[in-house]
C-alpha cells in the first residue's frame, strides 16, 4: 500500500495518470487530492476505471481534500 499526495498538483488527473502507470499490478494507492467544486471527485470515479483500477474507497479527509483507494488490476 502506497499514499500519493496530489494535493498540490496543478494537473491532477495527468499525474493520477502518472502514478497509475508506475503502480505494480494489484498495488493499493491511497490517493489524497483537493476537492475544490466537488467535479474533481466524480471525474476521479470513472478515471480510476478507465485507467485499469478498482475503486476500494471515497472519502471526505477533511474540508477540502479528499482521499480516495484504488487497487491495481493485475494485467
Amino acid at each position: 500500500m502506497r499514499r500519493v499526495d496530489l494535493r498540490k498538483s496543478k494537473v491532477l488527473f495527468e499525474d493520477l495518470a502518472q502514478v497509475i502507470k508506475e503502480a505494480k499490478a494489484g498495488e493499493v494507492l491511497v490517493i489524497l487530492f483537493e476537492i475544490g467544486d466537488f467535479s474533481a471527485v466524480e471525474k476521479s470515479f470513472s478515471f480510476v476505471k478507465e485507467n485499469g483500477c478498482e475503486l476500494l474507497n471515497s472519502l471526505k479527509f477533511n474540508q477540502v481534500d479528499w482521499t480516495i483507494v484504488i487497487k491495481k488490476e493485475s494485467v
